[in-house]
């Protein structure tokens, strides 16, 4: 009881410091916070996943946790982050003050992901919002220093509003000072193309963001070794059925604005290859002796 009501005094505080911020109408461009993009963060699953996300490369460090209760955020609730960064872009860009305390309404939120507005849809964003919140990440992302660790919850709090008859008007939410430092950071976002969200299994979703993350422009395209995606995913599948799933979306080529290939790696082993299908006139452009772009990234 003692610590519920610490917490409470501390959102209470929170809420008391930040100014609101009504959301945007209209049409705004998705945009996605590249870090979100690049790791594992999300469960891929549709079905509830208790297992912590533990990843390590190089500096960086990501664990994610779940809540019994709720189980670990998805990839589909993230398009909850999605809209609330776009909405934060946009409103930075028009030169109007932003806040990580924000105001909605389920219809827009709902309606800008490219859901329906039905009422299961209304229950189905209530538990994504349950998920974010319950979620626990600590990573060194954008920490200072190495052993430096940064925890959060991707939505700190929310609640439902209603005016003095009880009518519901909306949602207000508070977002975590990492991601929204982010998403006010030009470098750190990435407009995405609004068919993402017809995008209906997890894997293809992952795999979009990463690829539009590092695909970008570049002639030559990108590639990851199997192994090395697998791990970037943070899925639960074994790598076989990992591979067999990578294969399968390979074949359809459901990822807008990106052609996917498989070839032998220069180790052994399968290498995914993607390149944009429109490719600026001012691309750099690589060399016919030169090797695409490879999985050894720059951290």
């Amino acid at each position: 009881m003692i610590a519920t009501h610490s917490r409470n005094l501390f959102h209470d505080a929170e809420r008391e410091q930040l100014e609101l911020f009504r959301a945007l109408s209209g049409d705004l461009a998705p945009r996605d916070a590249q870090d979100l993009m690049a790791y594992p963060f999300f469960s891929l699953a549709k079905s509830k996943r208790i297992k912590p996300i533990d990843f390590r490369m190089g500096e960086i460090v990501i664990k994610v946790e779940a809540s019994v209760e709720h189980g670990m955020a998805t990839i589909w609730d993230a398009d909850v982050l999605i809209w609330a960064a776009s909405q934060i872009v946009q409103a930075r860009d028009r030169g109007l003050r932003t806040s990580r305390l924000m105001a909605s309404t389920p219809y827009e939120i709902l309606t800008f992901t490219g859901r329906t507005t039905s009422a299961r849809d209304y229950h189905r964003l209530k538990a994504a919002l349950d998920r974010l919140q319950a979620t626990s990440v600590v990573t060194s992302i954008r920490q200072p220093a190495e052993r430096r660790r940064h925890r959060f919850s991707w939505i700190n709090e929310w609640k439902e509003t209603a005016d003095a008859n009880g009518r519901p008007l909306g949602v207000e939410l508070i977002l975590p000072d990492w991601f929204y430092a982010g998403v006010l950071d030009n470098a750190l976002v990435l407009t995405i193309d609004r068919a993402y969200f017809s995008l209906t299994g997890g894997l293809e979703r992952w795999l979009y963001r990463l690829v539009r993350k590092h695909g970008g422009s570049q002639r030559g395209g990108w590639s990851f070794d199997f192994e090395h995606l697998h791990a970037k995913s943070g899925a639960l599948s074994p790598l076989k059925h990992f591979a067999f799933d990578l294969r399968d979306i390979v074949r359809r080529q459901p990822l807008p604005n990106y052609r996917l290939s498989i070839r032998p790696g220069p180790q052994g082993g399968e290498r995914l290859f993607f390149v944009p299908f429109q490719i600026p006139a001012s691309a750099p452009v690589l060399s016919a002796g030169d090797p695409p772009a490879t999985s050894v990234e720059k951290l």
